[in-house]
């Protein structure tokens, strides 16, 4: 097996391993907003930006990460035909980037390697190691809520919580950052803070 297929082989257990233990996610949160003093949470319906509209499976799966971070924050969902009392607004961004050792402006121009031509060990700038590595894959993911006045559609509360790793969003991972997001609920606290939330085994 060459060092190559090998280096790649290890990063993908590596991955794995990683998600399927997973058990914490980290989140940077910032919160805004001036939610009144003495509001409840109240009642709540999703609104949907048009362009969230066409993508409405998508959309849906989201709202469905976003319910019980919205249900611990003290909201429940309006009834079928009543007005809520809140409009949330949520969105979600995952960007995947790929990238090698090699990335780093360090080893940019060159780095230092250790030979051993005839006349003795040497130290000089070049490339050395002759390894290749696997590109590794990284995440940035980010979450967003934000909470209006049904009746006049002020803005009361905003919040964005962004975590980073080797793994990718799905549902349990994105319930927990939205839980993020309104850990401090209704008090926007110091922003960005950092905030662990258990990851929902599925």
């Amino acid at each position: 097996m060459n060092r190559r297929l090998r280096f790649a082989l290890l990063t993908a257990a590596a991955v794995l391993t990683a998600c399927a233990g997973l058990n914490t996610v980290t989140s940077d949160v910032s919160s805004y907003g001036q939610w009144p003093a003495a509001r409840k949470p109240g009642t709540y319906a999703f609104e949907r930006l048009p362009s969230q509209q066409a993508h409405a499976d998508d959309q849906a799966k989201l709202e469905d990460a976003a319910r019980s971070a919205l249900g611990k924050a003290g909201f429940t969902p309006a009834a079928d035909g009543k007005n809520p009392d809140v409009i949330v607004q949520i969105g979600a961004l995952v960007t995947r980037y790929a990238y090698t050792p090699w990335d780093d402006p360090f080893w940019w121009h060159g780095s230092y390697w250790h030979g051993r031509p005839w006349y003795g060990p040497r130290w000089g700038p070049g490339w050395g190691f002759g390894m290749s590595y696997a590109p590794t894959t990284q995440y940035e993911r980010e979450v967003a809520v934000l909470l209006r006045d049904r009746a006049s559609g002020q803005p009361l509360y905003e919040s964005r919580a962004s975590s980073e790793g080797n793994y990718s969003a799905n549902a349990a991972v994105l319930a927990a950052m939205f839980e993020a997001a309104l850990k401090d609920f209704p008090t926007p606290a110091i922003s960005p803070r950092r905030v662990s939330v258990p990851v929902a085994q599925q």
